[in-house]
């Protein structure tokens, strides 16, 4: 059987999510556009996972949109809010730590004249209080971190800087990309205070391809997608109702085992590291605070050679994001972390559904691993 331990590029989709997706694609396929019966029918199904999905985000229906994913939600956000905003400023904060949906629009934003401060990450890949109001300026139209990190589990504290930035500076809007804090640490839009959040379906047993941007009551953020009048004529095109409605069931289901489901997976994620550094001398572990991410390091041995070892008994876990698609980390990198525990890195990330047994699999394996390709090397 299979140890499925990369989590944090995507999820197995949990029953109810499959269930209703099927419903919807199979019994209420109607447009939620069209007037008629099963189209009213369809509307009702896709106001129903906008609520629940609302609801387990601590906002407001109508300020949710349903996107495509949690890439095209940080374009949105982060495109549209520096343009909109650019007449209080034309400079941005955000780290080297960020996700690729976050480092790309604003590498197109300095080609149009923003200024970016990238801030360096701390040793578990979040970013400091203190770091991000460093960087303001009178000029700052726009802050953008991302609340955990997608490698190290790295928590940035949001709340505290959204309310110091907007105590400084009113004008400076705020975004999080929440991809991998959402359903996995306590998070709710009302205490947050971000102005813009960015989440994902399939990180939290939902199909790939859905995701939504919440969008404070009051700021009228011009849509990046142009067209009909869908989603409160923010985002146009006919929303995929089966995915949309999938990941109302998958939030809705994680929501009422959240607090037992994180405690779960921070017992397993502490007992992983515990027996990986007990039994590999050497292992580097980069635990970040979130429950579901543990990066680990041995230098000496290469990432690529200690993954196939692994798949080879079905066990899976990555060395990056794997938007990176196998390439060198940026983000430890950017911690600082020498070139051999880059090389040696591997991303251990769990699920509500992760068991001891697998974490045991797993270790068991590394540890075999390490003295297998230990031993090899010395008969060379």
């Amino acid at each position: 059987m299979s140890v499925y331990l990369d989590n944090a590029a995507t999820t197995q989709v949990c029953p109810e999510a499959a269930a209703t997706a099927i419903d919807a694609m199979t019994v209420h396929y109607g447009n939620p556009s069209s007037t008629h019966r099963m189209g009213r029918e369809s509307k009702a199904l896709l106001e129903r996972a906008r609520k629940q999905v609302a609801t387990a985000l601590g906002a407001r229906p109508e300020e949710l949109f349903f996107t495509s994913c949690g890439s095209e939600s940080d374009n949105w956000a982060i495109l549209r809010a520096a343009a909109w905003n650019a007449r209080h400023g034309r400079h941005i904060v955000s780290s080297m730590a960020e996700h690729p949906a976050v480092l790309k629009p604003l590498e197109r934003l300095e080609q149009q004249g923003f200024s970016v401060t990238y801030l360096k990450p701390g040793p578990d890949g979040s970013i400091s209080v203190s770091a991000a109001l460093d960087a303001l300026r009178d000029d700052t139209c726009l802050v953008t971190l991302m609340h955990v990190n997608n490698e190290t589990g790295g928590v940035t504290d949001i709340a505290a800087i959204a309310e110091e930035v907007h105590t400084r500076n009113p004008h400076t809007l705020l975004h999080t990309d929440a991809v991998q804090a959402f359903l996995k640490i306590p998070l709710s839009a009302r205490t947050l205070g971000a102005d813009l959040i960015s989440i994902s379906g399939h990180k939290i047993h939902a199909p790939k391809g859905v995701g939504a941007l919440y969008i404070r009551h009051g700021l009228n953020l011009p849509p990046l997608i142009l067209g009909g009048g869908q989603e409160q004529g923010r985002r146009a095109g006919t929303e995929s109702l089966p995915l949309i409605a999938a990941f109302g069931a998958a939030a809705d289901a994680a929501g009422k085992t959240f607090a037992a489901d994180t405690a779960r997976m921070c017992v397993l994620r502490d007992h992983a590291a515990a027996r990986l550094k007990d039994e590999n001398p050497g292992l580097r572990t980069i635990c970040g605070g979130a429950p579901q991410i543990l990066s680990v390091s041995l230098p000496g041995y290469r990432s690529e050679v200690l993954m196939n070892f692994l798949e080879a008994r079905d066990i899976f876990v990555s060395k990056s994001s794997a938007c990176k698609k196998g390439g060198r980390s940026h983000v430890l990198e950017a911690i600082g972390l020498e070139s051999a525990e880059i090389d040696g890195a591997l991303r251990i990330s769990l699920s509500r559904f992760t068991t001891e047994a697998e974490i045991d699999t797993l270790c068991d394996a590394l540890h075999e691993a390490r003295t297998t390709l230990r031993t090899a090397v010395n008969r060379r």
